[in-house]
């Protein structure tokens, strides 16, 4: 997955994106609003993680902007307040969620896996297609009563496919999925991850097929 963290404290963004790479994110980093739209405005994100006071504005009206232009890209808003009505607040104002200072980093990851959960209308971590299940929580994969373990990024290119099977995705397409603007790769490396996950595969019903010219997409043998 692909975060956009919009904060400016330099110390608590830095170990934020620590954490989530370690989980296999990619995560970008804006210290202000204007920074945010302009990552915005290139890249698609499946997760905002908003703070409020910032140097060139006021998050909840930069999250306002966001849903008055019907977007759904869910967010998650940072905030040193506690107070029931500021809460109350933020989520009437169209958070999808909300993380009070100081967190504790494994309420983070929990509240961002709630919040992409429930976009995707499942009530369990788990992802199934066919025989195989992935269970993003631990990293791994099982079936035919194997279990069988995921680095980060071949987990979250797996998550990919198997949110949508069936469906094309282009090198591109997982290249924005999978790295930030700070990460020097090229699309070589899908190929490597695609080929390391077919090894993972190997043995399951599920299979990874390419489709000339187009890319991949995840089906059952």
């Amino acid at each position: 997955m692909r975060f956009l963290l919009i904060e400016d404290n330099t110390k608590l963004a830095g170990s934020v994106v620590e954490r989530l790479q370690l989980d296999g994110h990619a995560v970008d980093h804006a210290e202000t609003l204007d920074a945010a739209e302009t990552c915005l405005a290139v890249a698609d994100y499946d997760l905002i993680l908003l703070d409020i006071m910032l140097p060139d504005g006021d998050g909840r009206d930069f999250l306002q902007q966001q849903r008055r232009a019907a977007t759904s890209t869910p967010v998650i808003v940072i905030t040193a307040r506690s107070a029931v009505s500021d809460r109350v607040s933020l989520l009437d104002l169209g958070a999808d969620d909300y993380i009070t200072k100081p967190f504790d980093f494994s309420e983070l990851e929990a509240r961002c896996r709630a919040v992409l959960r429930r976009l995707g209308g499942a009530a369990a971590n788990l992802l199934e297609h066919s025989d195989t299940i992935l269970d993003p929580t631990a990293g791994e994969l099982r079936f035919d009563g194997r279990t069988v373990s995921l680095r980060n990024r071949e987990l979250r290119l797996l998550e990919v496919l198997f949110k949508s099977p069936g469906q094309v995705f282009s090198k591109g397409h997982l290249m924005d999925r999978l790295f930030s603007f700070a990460d020097e790769a090229s699309e070589n490396a899908i190929e490597v991850y695609v080929g390391r996950l077919r090894k993972r595969l190997d043995g399951s019903s599920a299979r990874i097929e390419t489709v000339r010219g187009l890319g991949y997409r995840l089906v059952a043998r």
